[in-house]
């Protein structure tokens, strides 16, 4: 979310008996393969508004603002959440949605999109760190070796040999928008499975998309945006294109679309299934960076992504494989997800 950008969607709170109660693993695929296509566009399409004029903070809370106004009525559904469950709705509002778009969308001001969302696929090295430094839980050494694989990719992303040739601050942002995935999953994990009693998960995204507006207003101040940005036209590798379609992409497309498809998808899949689909985004992203902004990637950073994506997919994929009667499964019901699990099966990136 990024995009992220982008952004994760709260499907881990679901019932397992009932988090896909229809709908065939095909359907399940395409939507997967819809919901990375949209998010891996964010990026692309708030790029040249930033380039533009517009603050990468504005951009966000437009971004945001937008689709809280359309998923209004489904707040309004659903609106025994926020009495039901305040805490979850502001985790996701902070961090889900606030803190990864801010960071992603701030981080791509000043590195290539790409690269951006490569480093945000630390994130499920950086929820083992939590598990085996902080809860003092063991993980399995396929998982270790998923983080160390994520790492190196990482730095032949960002080619270390040359001294590190992108924004220091950049970086740092985008680890940022890493950070707050894994700080909402380590909140989700702790809220446990409330079984019957579970949010729905568009209600959930629509709230969580309030409180992120809210907090975005504070933080951005759109009041000071430089609103004629959005009468003119940003451009794609020199190619002049209307503001105001770019923040229709952005509203519609990499945030609506992009929730309401993850979600469902998650709804016929496994989490797992739809996690591995879902890093799809990081290569959609970069592929549409290159053709549409024109930020080729080198040999070495090419490769790197990849061994960054293999390295996440190993993690999340030898964890969910942990016998239940481990320990880091020992304190959770048979069939439910894993934290890493839940990480793959969202979009921060907000």
């Amino acid at each position: 979310m990024s995009a992220s950008s982008a952004s994760p969607a709260p499907t881990a709170h679901t019932s397992p008996s009932s988090s896909r109660p229809f709908g065939g693993r095909g359907a399940g695929l395409g939507l997967a393969l819809v919901s990375a296509l949209a998010f891996g566009g964010s990026g692309v399409a708030a790029k040249p508004l930033i380039e533009a004029g517009l603050d990468p903070l504005h951009v966000v809370w437009l971004r945001v603002a937008g689709a809280a106004l359309v998923m209004l009525p489904l707040a309004w559904t659903h609106r025994d959440l926020p009495r039901r469950r305040p805490a979850l709705l502001l985790g996701f509002g902070l961090l889900a949605v606030a803190g990864v778009q801010a960071c992603y969308f701030a981080a791509i001001a000043r590195i290539p999109v790409g690269v951006a969302l490569l480093v945000e696929y630390l994130a499920p090295a950086l929820v083992l760190g939590w598990v085996r430094f902080v809860q003092r839980r063991p993980v399995t050494r396929a998982a270790a070796l998923g983080v160390v694989l994520a790492v190196g990719g990482l730095a032949c992303v960002v080619e270390v040999w040359a001294g590190l040739r992108f924004d220091l601050i950049g970086l740092l942002l985008a680890l940022g928008a890493a950070c707050c995935q894994v700080g909402y999953f380590v909140l989700s994990d702790r809220g446990g499975d409330a079984g019957d009693e579970a949010p729905h998960p568009l209600g959930v995204i629509a709230y969580g998309l309030l409180v992120g507006t809210a907090v975005l207003t504070v933080i951005a101040r759109p009041w000071s945006m430089e609103w004629s940005v959005l009468a003119g036209t940003g451009r794609m590798d020199g190619t002049p294109v209307a503001a105001f379609l770019l923040l229709g992409w952005i509203v519609l497309l990499a945030t609506v679309l992009a929730y309401v498809t993850g979600v469902l998808s998650v709804r016929r899949l496994s989490p797992a299934v739809a996690g591995v689909v879902a890093c799809l985004e990081a290569v959609v992203a970069t592929v549409l960076a290159w053709v549409l902004l024109g930020e080729h990637l080198s040999p070495p950073q090419i490769a790197g992504g990849a061994v960054v994506l293999l390295g996440a997919f190993i993690a999340q994929s030898s964890t969910q494989a942990a016998p239940s009667a481990g320990p880091v499964a020992a304190s959770r019901p048979a069939g439910t997800p894993t934290v890493v699990e839940e990480l793959s099966a969202s979009r921060d990136r907000a």
